[in-house]
């Protein structure tokens, strides 16, 4: 694959992996795979787009794993949205913080991996699926384990906290793994928080099992500093008439790679994928989405937005498998962006591989910029330049924030939203 760190990779991660507990397999595994393929190269199909070994290269001096900070309540307190009322689960540099977390619902059970050794982790989101994945098996410390138990519903918002500062030349490696047993219900928010302005590599894994007729809806914010790199691995198991909903918003980072991958394993079942990036200044995004249907009668809806400014750039690829046995399939996947900016750059590559002949789907994107007889019918009614451009990129960018499940939340957001698309933008 790269040049990059195939040395450097392997002796730092060799000389910093834990050696404790249950993982110690699935370690190795881990770290044979970065031995053999090492870490992407723009070469690769995948990453030609996003020259993120490179970025490492430049930001990232060694990959020992940073430790935790000082951290407190009263910053923990400080980054809660008005209105917010649910559990907190604490992060500090990847690292559960049991002391600064707060969870009272009896609805579900949360316990440290090391503590728990779940059978299924590993199991959704497998190592041969992207380096980095294999990067945070070999490396991730520890991790939590939340499961929500059968006809279970948890009716207040678990919000994770991700608090990062770590010194240049460290990587943060957060590891989580969920399960929704048969009929439960949960709802997720989660917000990545640098406490500085220096660079650090946050390199996290999320695995979820949303077991028959549960509902898993998921909601990030990615607001971090300029100099943050984030690789983000998030995969699904969706079972029968289950349903699975996640909502990125991306506003603010260096290089944030997003990959996001939905396995609707059964019949009935139903997975949505949102996501809205806002970028300025030479903010890199890139999502990469796959969504593989394996049964019948199942359902996808895909809906990514992007307003691009200064050298911003965005990389979308949205991949849908439709397999032979997956008859009466409805997948929907659509790409639109608006580009401020003559610098600012979308690669956009949404794809449909189907291999059943009885099925509903479609796809496409859109490249365009603000609709200048819409623009100047607003101002002709008395409405200025940047209000009227401001009403514009909001309408557009409503159609994906309207999907955020919790209703503080997604005001929290809106509000973010509609600051930068009035100040920035």
């Amino acid at each position: 694959m790269t040049t990059l760190t195939k040395n450097k990779v392997n002796d730092l991660i060799m000389s910093q992996i834990p050696s404790f507990g249950s993982f110690q397999t699935l370690r190795e595994e881990g770290l044979a795979f970065l031995k053999e393929k090492g870490l992407p190269a723009m070469k690769e199909e995948e990453y030609k787009f996003t020259a993120i070994s490179k970025k490492l290269e430049q930001s990232i001096s060694d990959f020992s794993p940073a430790g935790k900070v000082v951290l407190n309540a009263e910053t923990v307190k400080s980054h809660l949205f008005e209105g917010f009322d649910g559990d907190i689960i604490v992060f500090n540099n990847g690292h559960f913080d049991s002391e600064l977390s707060s969870f009272q619902d009896q609805s579900y059970e949360l316990n440290q991996l090391s503590e728990s050794s779940p059978e299924n982790l590993g199991k959704i989101a497998k190592i041969e699926k992207d380096p980095f994945v294999a990067l945070n098996t070999a490396a991730f410390e520890d991790g939590i384990y939340i499961k929500v138990g059968r006809n279970k519903q948890v009716e207040k918002p678990i919000y994770l906290l991700f608090f990062n500062q770590a010194n240049q030349g460290q990587i943060i490696t957060p590891r989580i793994l969920i399960e929704a047993e048969d009929n439960a219900e949960v709802t997720f928010l989660e917000s990545s928080i640098s406490l500085d302005e220096e660079a650090y590599f946050c390199n996290m894994v999320t695995e979820v099992k949303v077991a028959q007729n549960a509902h898993v809806h998921y909601n990030r914010l990615q607001h971090e500093n300029k100099k943050a790199v984030t690789v983000n691995n998030f995969e699904t198991d969706i079972h029968r008439d289950a349903t699975f909903t996640s909502v990125v918003v991306s506003l603010e980072g260096d290089m944030l790679r997003n990959n996001l991958t939905l396995n609707l394993l059964d019949s009935g079942c139903e997975g949505n994928m949102y996501g809205l990036y806002l970028l300025d200044g030479k903010t890199h995004v890139d999502n990469h989405t796959n969504v593989d249907h394996t049964k019948p009668h199942a359902e996808s809806n895909e809906l990514y937005k992007g307003i691009l400014a200064d050298s911003s750039r965005a990389v979308f690829n949205g991949k849908i498998f439709v397999r032979q046995d997956a008859q009466k399939t409805n997948a929907f996947q659509q790409n639109n962006n608006i580009l401020l900016s003559e610098n600012a750059t979308i690669n956009t590559k949404p794809q449909l591989e189907i291999w059943a002949d009885d099925v509903k789907c479609s796809h496409g994107c859109t490249t365009g910029q603000l609709d200048e007889e819409a623009l100047f019918y607003l101002q002709a009614r008395g409405i200025g330049k940047i209000q009227a451009k401001g009403l514009l990129l909001y309408a557009f960018a409503g159609e994906v924030l309207e999907h955020i499940a919790n209703e503080s939340f997604r005001k929290h957001i809106d509000a973010l939203v509609q600051t930068r698309l009035g100040s920035s933008f």
